[in-house]
């Protein structure tokens, strides 16, 4: 029998016990459209942050207090000497291959204006801050090295506290309360909507002198640093380094990593709760794979007269053993097809059901589950296929 036959034969055996392969299907259903759904969302994730870190420029470095060590088999971060505002200044000053840093210190807090009150980031930084970040004021202007020197309190906003503590009314000019502490709004900065599940626009900058006071700390978060040279960060990472540790009695006890490392970091990250988020989905896979081998099983009971007929008029054994392996992987791809289209759809509707969660689907994960369902389709029927090619032809005809 040929191939187009045997799939002819086999399509008609799935659709004389619709309700029975549609049951059989339900666990490669599951399986396959849990793997598109899953995958689409980690791979969304990931290439939303790439777009992101893209957009803040490839030359991006960022030097956070303590050094990075490995130790084991984990990795730990020892705190010797905090990084300050002077070392910020030295290294603005001192490095030919640094064209704009800001230092930064971040805390929560609750940001009121009359009877209106909002909890709120506050983002304490230098003057150059909207260069180093890409970021821009739609109205007013940011501060200057001159506010940040002379502790000067004036705040810029983002968009929702805006609208959260003054409505329509512009903010430019009015007076909120930071922590009990009074700041004068002088501007407003560019939208830049939510990110996984954050909002980018509930943040309140502050001059990091002030900050520093604010939350009575004695160390910043971190440095944000934007080299000048962007097809090489070498030389940028180290100025840092020798600038720093020469500050610091020759000690490197803070670690420098680039925009590279955050993304590196994160793939590895996702990947991994990628593949084990595969690992959970195909367990339904599994149990969908042991439901065809069960009814495939029952089939060749219940077909056991005709496969004594087929051999009688000289079907071979290989034959019969394709004739179920097919039907199998028949079963199995409609399963798989099926769950390919839920899980496509399904994607689509958390893309527009919930905008924070991207998705994204690839054609090596649509690969992947189909070659999957197919595996799944001759693995587990080849047990069955096996034990209709070894019945006997004369006791097939005498089956009941």
């Amino acid at each position: 029998m040929e191939l187009g036959e045997q799939v002819r034969v086999a399509v008609d055996s799935i659709r004389a016990n619709k309700l029975r392969s549609f049951l059989t299907t339900l666990g490669v259903v599951i399986g396959v459209t849990s793997v598109i759904l899953l995958v689409s969302i980690g791979e969304g994730v990931r290439g939303y942050l790439a777009d992101i870190f893209a957009g803040m420029g490839s030359n991006l470095l960022f030097v956070f207090p303590g050094k990075s060590t490995t130790r084991g088999h984990g990795r730990s971060l020892t705190t010797v000497r905090r990084l300050t505002l002077a070392d910020a200044r030295a290294l603005e000053q001192r490095s030919l291959n640094i064209e704009a840093l800001a230092p930064v210190v971040m805390g929560g807090s609750t940001a009121e204006s009359g009877p209106s009150s909002r909890d709120v980031l506050v983002m304490g930084t230098g003057e150059r801050y909207t260069l180093v970040h890409n970021h821009r004021v739609a109205a007013g202007r940011f501060f200057t090295r001159d506010d940040v020197s002379n502790k000067h309190r004036v705040a810029v906003i983002g968009r929702t506290v805006a609208t959260e503590l003054f409505g329509e009314r512009s903010p430019l000019g009015q007076v909120i309360k930071v922590a009990e502490t009074r700041f004068r709004v002088i501007g407003t900065m560019e939208p830049k909507g939510q990110s996984l599940g954050f909002d980018l626009d509930n943040v309140v900058f502050v001059p990091v002198s002030c900050a520093l006071d604010l939350f009575n700390l004695e160390g910043l978060s971190r440095i944000s640093v934007k080299a000048a040279n962007k097809s090489n960060l070498d030389p940028a990472i180290a100025d840092i380094k020798h600038i720093l540790a020469s500050r610091h009695n020759h000690k490197e006890d803070f670690t420098v990593v680039s925009q590279a490392d955050l993304l590196d970091t994160f793939n590895k990250i996702s990947r991994t709760m990628t593949f084990v988020l595969l690992g959970i989905a195909s367990i339904s896979l599994l149990v969908g794979g042991i439901g065809i081998m069960n009814i495939m099983l029952v089939s060749v009971r219940e077909r056991t007269r005709e496969i004594g007929i087929r051999k009688a008029v000289g079907a071979t054994r290989f034959d019969i053993m394709a004739q179920f392996l097919v039907e199998s992987v028949c079963l199995s791809l409609l399963g798989g097809l099926v769950g390919l289209a839920l899980g496509g759809g399904m994607s689509l509707l958390v893309s527009w059901a919930i905008p924070d969660i991207p998705t994204r689907i690839t054609l090596w994960v649509v690969l992947v589950a189909f070659g999957f369902s197919v595996a799944v389709g001759i693995f587990f029927g080849v047990t069955p296929a096996r034990k209709a090619a070894s019945l006997d032809p004369i006791q097939s005809l005498r089956y009941e």
